[in-house]
């Protein structure tokens, strides 16, 4: 069967975590990250990712408990701050996230960032985190090869996901490969290169064979590669097209061509030469 917006892939610690998200990095807390988070349930996203960084997991909350969707239906996932590492800032950062989202629980808590000689203490943490029940499943974000060997050396717990940049124009092959052996599920943001490359001739040529938009052929791009996808907007027109991945498939002729696209682009941060 193929994938459908309701799919979703089992982690290591058995809760299932939707193929699509919603991402609200530098959506504007308040009204504009409520309505996007209620739009983006109504037209069948279940999976929304915020951040403590990001100002906006209050809203997140509450859009969450105004959409009317059961609670237990919308996975959340939010992320620990590089100011908050360390064993005991990491358990307290965590429940103020709790407090501010207002759901009882978080799906995933992802480290955001490796900061270096705290992050093995913080890792502890969040294996207690998840004992507790403050969190349902665990993880890391931006974390390379040699930071999840280093996490693995040091841990009987393998992360449930990795989130780092991914797309077409950053096929991290190599990690990806890492992270299927570990069975540790990558998860893609900034899918669509923050727009920048949108417009590059190779998938407006794909885009248009589909009779999909670039940002559709990109995001499907990344479920074929067996990725979770977070897009993120907070315009509904562009949340529903991102949605709108699962009625094609592109060709295995079609996945190689956007495969060769890589040029190790990166939009955000770049923790390559992290200590």
């Amino acid at each position: 069967m193929g994938l459908t917006i309701s799919s979703a892939k089992k982690l290591n610690s058995g809760v299932e975590i939707p193929v699509l998200g919603l991402g609200v990095w530098q959506t504007a807390p308040g009204k504009a990250t409520q309505d996007a988070v209620k739009f983006a349930l109504k037209v069948g996203y279940r999976h929304i990712d915020t951040a403590r960084i990001y100002g906006n997991e209050e809203d997140v909350g509450r859009g969450v408990k105004d959409s009317g969707v059961p609670r237990e239906q919308v996975f959340v996932t939010t992320k620990l701050w590089n100011s908050d590492h360390g064993y005991d800032s990491a358990i307290a950062a965590c429940e103020k996230s709790l407090r501010r989202l207002g759901l009882g629980y978080i799906d995933l808590y992802l480290i955001h960032w490796p900061v270096p000689e705290l992050r093995e203490e913080t890792w502890k943490a969040l294996v207690e985190l998840r004992r507790r029940g403050s969190c349902k499943s665990i993880g890391v974000s931006n974390y390379t090869v040699r930071h999840l060997k280093e996490l693995l050396d040091s841990s009987e717990v393998v992360p449930d996901v990795d989130q780092v940049e991914f797309n077409p124009f950053l096929y991290q092959k190599d990690l990806l490969g890492f992270c299927e052996s570990k069975r540790i599920q990558l998860e893609a943001y900034s899918p669509l290169t923050r727009g920048t490359k949108l417009k590059h001739p190779v998938v407006v040529e794909i885009a248009r064979r589909y009779s999909k938009s670039s940002a559709q052929v990109m995001i499907r791009w990344g479920l074929q590669h067996g990725l979770v996808v977070i897009p993120k907007s907070s315009k509904p027109e562009r949340i529903k097209e991102n949605s709108e991945v699962f009625g094609f498939e592109i060709s295995q002729a079609d996945m190689s061509k956007l495969d060769s696209l890589s040029e190790d682009l990166r939009t955000g941060w770049d923790p390559s030469d992290e200590p």
